[in-house]
């Protein structure tokens, strides 16, 4: 199966195996960028423009798989945890889960596609089980199996994007001393509009939160500086032919915003729950490999940081071009977590 997350700035897609002794396999991964506007605040406003990016992204992928793991931002799926009395029969808990979901969800449920899963025993009602149900409208759900229809693909799991880098990140985390039991661990995963932060501990999300902040940003200094289109400053920011004075008059200062950003982001999370530190501060997305940024967070939150690598201790396939996986690597943290998804059916 593959992982194929769709962001208003590109399209990526991850493929993986497991081989006889059960380790994983990266076989394919690439990137295909989508123009400014084709999708915006998770909505697709250029569906065809979309559906041929997401058709040269698997050509160009060399990928025979059609199955495929999808996800919507999280602002498109209404989640909630609810408590119900074990012992139930499917049908009987399919029925308990649309009278409950009545309650928290604002549009007829004919209007939405709603789904559950049954976490485990209630912690704090002896026979009850913890039941997670995650609705959204139809509409949005259709939009994006049409996009993968379109390429020859057949989507077989609807995921949440934030739960799908989760995943692929409890994988870096179980490699940590201590297999990570206990640690704080604030995610950030830097976007071209926004940046999201989930703060996790053993599998639980303490905190999350968005911030308008990303590598967007970072192309309008560009433009500004320079006097590039658009495209220009984007083709130029990817392939490192800037100008020499840009280190220092442009990466540096919007390196030093950002890590402002992360740590004004961090003292929220401080202000908001009784934690007042984190073990480890994790980056990914698109613009989070900057040069000297990581080294930046850790001076100026006193926290160690480090750049994610989704594919950490994974086997590579042939099909896998060494050096631009690992340039690009940190992007595909939920195409990544979405691929995983095969083997958690």
């Amino acid at each position: 199966m593959l992982g194929l997350d769709i962001s208003s700035s590109s399209v990526k897609l991850v493929e993986l195996s497991r081989d006889k002794g059960g380790n994983l396999i990266l076989e394919r991964c690439a990137i295909e960028p989508l123009e400014r506007g084709w999708i915006t605040d998770g909505n697709i406003e250029k569906f065809d423009e979309v559906a041929e990016a997401v058709r040269r992204l698997v050509k160009k992928s060399g990928t025979k798989t059609k199955n495929v793991a999808m996800a919507l931002p999280p602002s498109a799926v209404i989640t909630k945890k609810i408590v119900l009395p074990g012992g139930l029969t499917d049908q009987e808990l399919e029925l308990q889960v649309e009278a409950e979901a009545n309650q928290y969800i604002p549009f007829p449920l004919d209007e939405v596609s709603l789904d559950f899963c049954v976490m485990g025993p209630s912690a704090n009602s002896t026979g009850d089980i913890d039941v997670l149900i995650a609705a959204s409208r139809r509409e949005k759900v259709q939009d994006i199996q049409g996009l993968a229809e379109a390429a020859g693909l057949k989507p077989v799991v609807i995921d949440v994007e934030s739960y799908a880098s989760r995943l692929a990140t409890a994988r870096l985390i179980e490699n940590l001393p201590n297999k990570g039991v206990g640690n704080i661990v604030a995610l950030f995963e830097v976007g071209a509009l926004t940046t999201s932060m989930q703060v996790i501990r053993d599998d639980e999300v303490l905190y999350d939160r968005d911030q308008a902040f990303g590598g967007a940003q970072l192309t309008q200094l560009i433009v500004r500086q320079y006097g590039f289109s658009l495209e220009e400053a984007e083709s130029k920011k990817r392939s490192g032919e800037l100008p020499e004075d840009y280190e220092a008059s442009v990466l540096r200062p919007f390196v030093e915003s950002m890590v402002q950003e992360i740590g004004r982001a961090l003292q929220f999370f401080f202000t908001s729950t009784p934690h007042n530190k984190v073990d480890y501060v994790m980056l990914a997305g698109g613009s989070s490999a900057l040069p000297g940024l990581t080294a930046a967070v850790t001076q100026h939150t006193t926290f160690a940081c480090n750049l994610v690598n989704p594919f950490d201790g994974m086997e590579m396939g042939h099909g896998v071009r060494l050096k631009k996986m690992t340039r690009e690597a940190p992007s595909y943290l939920t195409s990544c977590g979405l691929a995983l998804r095969r083997f958690l059916q």
